[in-house]
């Protein structure tokens, strides 16, 4: 459904009453989520948070999990217990690992874009010590691709999952919409959310499965019911997340429509980049790509389209599951995730 339809109604509203009922009734988006694997934080910018999942303080590359920008915070990579990508790339033996918690938009970085977070992101690499392994969660992961294009010199390794690259390699969920939705709504929805994105506008476009039941069975790869002693803190914990939206500034949000969906433009080796002009077809950093079959969200054509466009060794991972299994799901974890891991600790570059 694209935002020109929901917004039909949506602009009966009295939007005064909308903000104030968001402020009043939304979790506190500058607070940052409660982690399930023990994690410091490392660092903070204005756009970001880094937290120190590192089990130790051993030598070697860092891993950097670049958690997406869209409509979710980053605890997508740490649910909870059995539904943690961090644990799972720590427990197989990641030892310097770090994961990027993108702020909720504020007054202060409302008017960012996407060179902003590239540039934020730079600032981590070069904390961390280049050059790193980069774990690019969806949106976080064409973000990840892009920096590596812009400072190859800074990145070891990549790893894709669930990333759109080429979207009109195969129809999404998000193309079609995006597609369909006009400037001026997009004009709109920014301008009555203060020059944000409001996750709870994004929220009701998004993606989802028909019941909650199918969606935490989906997402987690739990089988229902969620009512018992072990799924029940789980499914909460899920609940919890999804309602917990972030917003996104305006300048980011509309130029991920444009660059990224609407003129194709990573697909394309023209995606603008702090001053230049990237193209993965000069990316020469080994890549592991891990997509989803059912993914709704970045089908497998759109995402191992970026296998054919980077002159490096690529590896795949095709897992039976849809989007946010990849992240979070039981089997998906147990199963693919080792793998993951496994190819990062390999030497060389």
């Amino acid at each position: 459904m694209p935002w020109d339809s929901w917004t039909r109604q949506f602009w009966a509203w009295p939007l005064a009453s909308l903000d104030m009922w968001r402020l009043a009734l939304a979790p506190d988006l500058g607070a940052p989520p409660q982690w399930t694997t023990p994690a410091r934080l490392a660092l903070e910018l204005a756009a970001l948070r880094l937290w120190d999942f590192s089990p130790g303080d051993d030598a070697g590359a860092a891993v950097l999990v670049v958690s997406p920008f869209a409509l979710h915070d980053a605890r997508i990579a740490d649910l909870a217990p059995g539904h943690s990508l961090m644990a799972a790339l720590r427990d197989n033996g990641c030892r310097r690992l770090h994961l990027i918690e993108w702020k909720s938009a504020t007054p202060a970085t409302e008017r960012h874009g996407v060179d902003d977070l590239l540039a934020a992101l730079n600032v981590v690499v070069d904390d961390l010590g280049a050059p790193v392994d980069l774990v690019g969660l969806c949106q976080g992961g064409w973000l990840s691709l892009v920096y590596a294009a812009r400072f190859p010199a800074k990145t070891r390794r990549l790893v894709a999952v669930g990333t759109p690259v080429d979207v009109e390699a195969a129809p999404s969920a998000l193309s079609a919409p995006v597609a369909q939705t006009s400037e001026a709504t997009l004009r709109h929805l920014i301008a009555a959310g203060g020059g944000c994105m409001r996750g709870a506008h994004m929220a009701h476009v998004w993606p989802r499965e028909a019941d909650e039941e199918a969606r935490l069975a989906d997402s987690l790869e739990l089988a229902p019911p969620f009512d018992d002693p072990l799924t029940a803190p789980i499914a909460a914990a899920f609940q919890a997340w999804d309602r917990r939206t972030v917003d996104l500034p305006g300048p980011y949000f509309c130029e991920v429509v444009r660059h990224l969906y609407r003129e194709n433009a990573l697909a394309r080796g023209a995606f603008p980049a702090l001053g230049r002009m990237v193209d993965l077809r000069g990316l020469d950093k080994p890549l592991f790509l891990l997509v989803g079959e059912t993914d709704a969200i970045a089908p497998p054509a759109q995402a191992l389209a970026a296998g054919r466009l980077i002159g490096a060794d690529i590896e795949t991972a095709r897992a039976p599951c849809g989007h946010l299994a990849l992240f979070m799901g039981r089997r998906t974890l147990a199963r693919q995730w080792p793998r993951v891991a496994a190819w990062l600790r390999e030497e060389g570059s």
